[in-house]
């Protein structure tokens, strides 16, 4: 049976058709003082899949709830899915005394689980920080499907070099066009320097993607920089819509045409599904 976090129901759901397994009855509970809870009371079934994106430190808490739930009504197999794996992007340390979140989290998650599947970590290599078999999921390709047909000489350009990889799986799926990337420099931990491509943008319609789009000021900057090349219609994708703050708001005043992220993050541009890629893999 499938157990969903909180922040991950909707996506559960579509997994359950895809699958063709059931769909747990799963209960949220918050105490006055804080504390939460998330039960399984309709759980039954020797296997069980508890999928969570842990977007907050309440839904990591729910997710390890959701694990020993599992175990408690005598599950002999649990699989964690990670749609969006909070933390990831925290894999090393720049200052003496900090902590590699990313692999403290993994370890926790690790107590409850016999597997692990991530989708699209902003580094792949967090997989190795768990104690059980985990695995990335690549679901970028789904992010071709919402694009228009009509796009004119399609440019897919990448924030940075080294999220490249997905501008090009979008523009293989897409079937045409070229990809590219700007030079990204960071300057501190909230200012990033941005370089425009070689490309010729003029006239052309241009898909930014990326892994995740959290405060969008990257990607915004990116954005405007293409606005000053007399560039067509930009069209903005991620595989994690994050979009916190005011990110959307900043997309659009860059002159966005459309924003279309999946749902690993349940958001207003979660246009198409992770679930087939993770029924996959699964």
């Amino acid at each position: 049976m499938i157990l969903s976090g909180s922040a991950s129901q909707s996506l559960a759901a579509t997994l359950a058709d895809e699958l063709d397994e059931p769909l747990a009855s799963v209960e949220y509970r918050s105490f006055p003082d804080g504390e939460l809870l998330a039960s399984a009371p309709g759980f039954e079934d020797t296997r069980a899949i508890v999928i969570a994106s842990t977007v907050s430190s309440d839904a990591h808490l729910e997710l390890l709830q959701l694990q020993d739930a599992a175990a408690e009504w005598g599950a002999e197999e649990v699989v964690t899915v990670l749609p969006y794996m909070g933390y990831a992007r925290q894999d090393k340390t720049f200052e003496r005394g900090q902590p590699i979140s990313s692999r403290a989290v993994a370890r926790a998650i690790s107590t409850g689980t016999d597997r692990v599947l991530t989708v699209n970590p902003h580094e792949t290599a967090v997989c190795d920080f768990f104690d059980v078999p985990a695995e990335s999921v690549d679901a970028a390709g789904r992010l071709a499907d919402p694009l228009p047909a009509d796009l004119t000489d399609p440019v897919f350009l990448s924030p940075d070099e080294g999220a490249l990889d997905i501008a090009d799986t979008v523009q293989k799926t897409y079937g045409r066009g070229v990809t590219d990337y700007f030079e990204k420099k960071r300057l501190s931990g909230t200012e990033v320097e941005m370089t425009p491509s070689d490309t010729d943008v003029s006239g052309r319609d241009v898909v930014v993607t990326d892994d995740i789009i959290a405060t969008g000021s990257t990607m915004s900057e990116a954005v405007s920089l293409l606005q000053k090349r007399d560039v067509g219609r930009v069209f903005v994708t991620c595989v994690h819509p994050m979009l916190a703050q005011n990110a959307r708001t900043k997309l659009a005043n860059a002159g966005v045409e459309a924003v279309y992220g999946t749902d690993t993050i349940e958001r207003a541009v979660s246009q198409v599904s992770v679930a087939p890629d993770i029924a996959d893999a699964l």
